[in-house]
């Protein structure tokens, strides 16, 4: 058995930007004070702004690699129906889902690798091995990427790779195909717009009135979520308040995209005639060690904190010292958007983390297969991105130096309990649910707004009933 890891235009305030024929799809203001914050269309940001964002999976030389898919690529389609039919039986359901063969035998190596059974782990390594590709259907997909996890698990050899796959991520990326995935993925699902309009929403009504506002930016959205922020600030009635934008950057991918990333948000914001400035923070090992000192953050700003996809990167251990930090910074709102996983309260113990991170990403996955077409780049590109990110929660343990990551997702319920203890819950309007609800309208069937449960403010994405992604505000 051969196994390898390595398989596995506005000129002035008040006029509007030419679209080259394209109308913004903007809902129309129930009252004066409110803006909708719905993002452009992907084809009228291309024309105002050129989003940004990092693949950390972006291989430039993608063509390449597809010529060296692993040899038993050939064969692992027939190989793979086969098996799923043989487990499959008679016994499912009306839908087609029943009960998957990747998930059968993932479940059965992970519980292996528990209980240190070498026999059985080798066996399920080898079948996995013989069955994944990653460029099958779904299940093919899923046993791929979490082959490697499991090998990386039964080895020790997580750490080495998650080092490798950094790197790559790092040596790889390109500013130009990146920015056409996040606007693809923006065209064909709401995963991070969501977030976006949300948080944007609940940032307008905080700030409503105020001259100076400052947003401390600590976020993996790389600005694509600010341009429509800017354009409801330079349609407001009243004067245009002057704008702060201090991005965090704790990831070594994002530095070097940066400049040009400041380029293009000054210059949009010239185009939307609004005061403003940008500054980059970068270098902080941990997020407890931000100070106002070193965020620039004036008396006679008003302070807003956004979280998107960030907090799940500190450690458990420093969660509430970091709260606290936030608390620190005066802000007069704090937004925080992050996917609904638990892999915090799991991580201790191996079966149960998996079962979370696999049912996880399983609905990714099976959102990617219906959002996208089959060959779709983008796809592959997105699909890849998990590969770090299972590596990391599975093979990788918490105390090893992992370049400063961690990937401890938790729950919304789980992280109000940690909120609170320094902030109280802001609900989020009618006017802010209507936009979210508008910008569902866009997408295909399956996606849904789930309001909040009692003693609850949190909203949550879903998909096909699940939730994947929550939001919620909070304020001192």
């Amino acid at each position: 058995m051969k196994l390898s890891s390595a398989k596995v235009c506005k000129e002035s305030k008040g006029a509007s930007p030419s679209h080259g024929g394209h109308h913004r799809n903007y809902l129309h203001l129930k009252q004066w004070s409110h803006h909708s914050v719905l993002p452009l269309r992907p084809v009228d940001q291309l024309e105002q702004w050129s989003s940004v964002t990092v693949d950390m999976y972006n291989n430039s030389n993608n063509h390449h690699q597809q010529q060296q898919q692993p040899q038993t690529s050939h064969t692992s389609t027939s190989r793979s129906s086969d098996y799923s039919a043989s487990v499959g039986g008679d016994n499912r359901e009306a839908s087609g889902a029943g009960v998957k063969w990747a998930s059968r035998l993932l479940r059965e190596c992970a519980r292996a690798i528990s209980d240190k059974d070498s026999s059985k782990i080798h066996h399920l390594l080898w079948m996995l091995n013989e069955l994944a590709s990653p460029y099958g259907d779904c299940d093919q997909k899923l046993a791929s990427y979490f082959l490697q996890a499991l090998f990386c698990k039964a080895t020790e050899s997580g750490r080495r790779c998650f080092k490798t796959l950094i790197s790559v991520a790092e040596k790889s990326h390109s500013f130009d195909s990146a920015r056409k995935l996040i606007l693809k993925f923006q065209e064909v699902s709401p995963w991070t717009t969501f977030g976006h309009v949300a948080a944007n929403g609940a940032i307008l009504e905080a700030l409503d009135g105020e001259p100076k506002l400052h947003i401390i930016d600590i976020s993996n959205t790389l600005c694509t979520q600010w341009p429509t922020l800017l354009e409801a600030l330079a349609t407001r009635n009243d004067d245009t308040p002057h704008l702060k934008l201090t991005v965090v950057v704790t990831a070594n991918i994002v530095r070097s995209v940066m400049k040009e990333i400041s380029q293009r948000m000054e210059k949009f914001a010239r185009l939307m005639g609004v005061p403003f400035e940008f500054n980059v923070i970068s270098g902080p090992n941990h997020l407890g060690e931000l100070t106002k000192e070193a965020l620039g953050v004036l008396e006679d700003e008003a302070v807003a904190v956004n979280c998107i996809g960030a907090l799940s990167r500190v450690s458990v251990e420093e969660r509430a010292s970091v709260i606290q930090k936030f608390r620190s910074l005066g802000p007069k709102i704090v937004t925080v958007v992050e996917e609904e996983a638990d892999f915090s309260t799991t991580r201790h113990d191996f079966v149960k983390c998996f079962e979370e991170c696999l049912k996880f990403h399983t609905s990714y996955f099976e959102m990617l297969e219906e959002c996208f077409t089959a060959t779709s780049n983008e796809k592959l590109m997105l699909e890849r991105e998990c590969s770090r990110s299972i590596v990391r929660v599975l093979a990788c343990d918490d105390d090893q130096d992992s370049e400063g990551e961690c990937e401890r997702r938790e729950r919304g319920s789980q992280w109000s309990e940690r909120l609170k203890e320094a902030f109280s819950p802001v609900g989020f309007s009618d006017d802010i649910v209507d936009d979210i609800k508008a910008l569902l309208k866009r997408y295909k069937p399956g996606w849904a707004l789930a309001q909040p449960h009692q003693n609850e403010t949190e909203l949550h994405l879903t998909w096909k009933e699940e939730p994947v992604v929550w939001v919620s505000a909070w304020k001192p």
